[in-house]
């Protein structure tokens, strides 16, 4: 079902897949990574809706998927805040559903380490798991200006006049820790699927957050994958029986 919700006044594309009947379910949202490829923010979690309906399918959970804001046809610019805010919403919009019980996050690569922050600072999450997620955006923060030009070429950053403090929004990709966050999220529990050969996100950073973790995570790498693990079907099916082992 295409809906759009509102996260701080804009506009964003989102779909929800159900099971049918009207059981009360456990709820997930599914987000996004960065964008990349020639069509860039436009095919951002293009497939995503697909692969929110298989899990609804095969896990009888409720599951909302979205485009963060800056990418597909959701409204805005994006910024790691501005992200980070719209993952909030979405979890906001589940947790008040009356026919959700409990709410667990999955994310791909940036979406995955968002969700591990979330998850650190908000109580209402009740367990993360991720695909190919880095543990800190470090990268990022030593080229700000590169990445701020990389995301006007992709379309992500769709005005000139944003980000009104450029200083500003690129201090922020360091100021947030995945790896950091990933100490506090226990005892809920932790999924970190990671390929291998992932040639965008060190194996690595896997690692790092899984001894973050402090017990409560599980890491689970995928024997010659890369970095779109989305499109891994080893890498679903890890998710797909870590979700139907959750207690709601």
């Amino acid at each position: 079902m295409h809906e759009t919700f509102d996260s701080d006044g804009l506009r964003l594309a989102s779909h929800l897949a159900r099971p049918p009947g009207f059981a009360r379910v456990p709820g997930l949202v599914l987000s996004h990574g960065f964008p990349t490829g020639p069509r860039g923010g436009d095919s951002s979690a293009s497939t995503y809706p697909e692969l929110a309906e298989r899990l609804a399918r095969e896990t009888g959970w409720a599951v909302l998927t979205f485009n963060f804001r800056g990418t597909g046809a959701s409204e805005g610019d994006f910024s790691l805040d501005g992200w980070l805010s719209d993952l909030n919403h979405a979890l906001t919009l589940m947790s008040e559903r009356s026919d959700v019980g409990g709410v667990w996050l999955a994310g791909s690569s940036t979406g995955g380490s968002l969700s591990i922050i979330l998850a650190a600072e908000d109580e209402r999450v009740r367990g993360v798991a991720t695909l190919a997620a880095p543990a800190s955006f470090s990268d990022w923060a030593l080229h700000p200006d590169r990445l701020l030009a990389d995301s006007r070429a992709l379309g992500i950053i769709r005005h000139a006049d944003f980000p009104p403090d450029p200083a500003a929004w690129g201090r922020r990709f360091a100021e947030l820790s995945p790896l950091e966050a990933a100490t506090r999220i226990a005892p809920r529990p932790l999924l970190l699927i990671h390929g291998e050969g992932d040639e965008v996100v060190p194996i690595a950073d896997a690692r790092a957050l899984y001894e973050a973790g402090f017990g409560n995570a599980d890491l689970r790498t995928v024997a010659g994958a890369g970095h779109r693990l989305r499109h891994d079907p080893r890498a679903i099916a890890t998710l797909i029986g870590w979700l139907t082992r959750q207690s709601p």
